[in-house]
């Protein structure tokens, strides 16, 4: 199985920002290279919909160009289900854009037991992603 690597101080920040935006779900971006994610990117929920997100333009852009140069890029993205269990919803599957990236869901239904998965998410395909935290 696939793996990705998540700094401590990249779940911590992924947990705090699924937090302080509950009960709205939180989206940002997750930069890294070879597999290990070393920031993540808080971005604005523009849903209106507290049940959806979608994710600032202007943030992704951002990151694109300060990225620009460097050995890292945006390998994923993350958002929170606060209700509910980190698995793909319908509407997750269908506006996954990025074939190539990972996407992390942070699920705070459960706050003793607060859990993060990983996918890829493929047309139809469903791809759990295996995620080992480091540091």
């Amino acid at each position: 199985m696939e793996a990705i690597r998540l700094t401590a101080t990249v779940r911590a920040a992924l947990l705090a920002h699924a937090r302080a935006e509950a009960p709205r779900e939180c989206c940002g971006l997750l930069v890294g290279r070879d597999g290990t994610v070393d920031e993540c990117v808080a971005g604005i929920n523009f849903d209106p919909d507290p049940n959806r997100y979608r994710l600032d333009p202007a943030v992704h852009i951002a990151t694109r160009r300060r990225l620009r140069g460097t050995a890292r890029t945006i390998i994923g993205a993350y958002h929170s289900h606060p209700g509910s269990a980190p698995a793909p919803s319908a509407s997750d599957r269908a506006e996954a854009y990025y074939s190539e990236f990972v996407w992390v869901i942070v699920s705070l239904a459960v706050p003793e037991a607060e859990a993060l998965a990983a996918f890829r998410l493929r047309q139809d395909h469903v791809i759990p992603v295996l995620i080992e935290t480091t540091g």
